[in-house]
């Protein structure tokens, strides 16, 4: 699949014919910032990927090739990102402290099977983002490349999260996991740090993709709980007190009717770069 996309990953370009016509000043920053998050995340997978992709081809070749032409993936969303944000007259900003503090020990993180957690639940978070401003965003004709953009993140997001469900159980066969109550305890942090971002980030980005706090946390607390219940060999489980918050019990999660989002059949649905589905959260 990776291979498949490769092939046409620059044949897409960003439609900027339409000018982009911003309701006021504040809407546009607030645009600004959700994009530069967007930014930094996508180059944090670059260079995690690649620096596992140089690992793991030691032990598997394949799998090697698959998280280097992920990272791609991610740079070319890099890319696009740094040319749409000069459109709207904005710019790549230096992080805050509280994302530079958490981007920095991420980076320093060595053991394998931590980076690719850690990854996985990023790519969730991110896709659930993406989909809810998709659908929140002003319908406006004067945002058309701002749903573009957006559009492309939330398809290629759909696509990353199976990916790295898929990179997560190929290093535990390849024994490069760690104790799964330390993986737990992990998970667990990630899980609140994750939750608490989303109130984070309504401060600046609630003006452009106007999702209320409420509604993010939950879709969050919704798809990184019933990402992990629906795959059990993967052996994670959400923390209930958190749930119980976002109003979600384990049982309602795994009774969804919605099919798990990192199933083989949620990948092909997503390997389609003319194709993106925006499900209801």
């Amino acid at each position: 699949m990776l291979r498949r996309r490769r092939e046409r990953l620059y044949e897409e370009k960003l439609d900027f014919s339409t000018p982009v016509a911003f309701a006021n000043e504040t809407e546009r920053e607030a645009c600004i910032a959700f994009f530069n998050a967007a930014f930094r995340a996508e180059e944090s997978g670059l260079t995690q990927a690649h620096t596992l992709a140089d690992d793991i081809a030691k032990l598997d070749p394949d799998l090697g090739e698959c998280l280097r032409l992920y990272g791609d993936e991610e740079g070319w969303h890099r890319e696009l990102l740094t040319e749409f944000l000069a459109h709207i007259g904005g710019e790549i900003r230096p992080m805050g402290p509280t994302t530079r503090t958490f981007y920095k020990l991420y980076g320093r993180a060595k053991r394998v099977d931590t980076i690719v957690l850690t990854n996985l639940m990023f790519e969730t978070i991110g896709s659930t983002t993406y989909r809810l401003a998709l659908r929140h965003v002003r319908q406006d004709p004067g945002l058309a490349a701002v749903r573009q953009m957006l559009t492309i993140l939330t398809r290629d997001e759909s696509f990353h999260v199976p990916l790295n469900v898929h990179f997560l159980r190929e290093c535990q066969r390849l024994g490069l996991g760690s104790h799964p109550r330390r993986q737990q305890a992990l998970y667990d942090v990630l899980f609140a740090a994750l939750l608490g971002s989303a109130y984070a980030s309504r401060r600046r980005a609630k003006a452009f993709d106007n999702i209320p706090f409420p509604t993010l946390a939950r879709a969050y607390a919704d798809h990184l709980g019933r990402l992990f219940l629906h795959e059990a060999d993967l052996r994670f489980s959400p923390p209930s007190p958190l749930l119980w918050m976002m109003g979600l019990t384990k049982t309602g999660l795994r009774q969804s009717e919605h099919p798990s989002v990192v199933s083989l059949e949620a990948a092909e649905a997503a390997v389609d770069r003319d194709q993106v589905s925006v499900t209801a959260l």
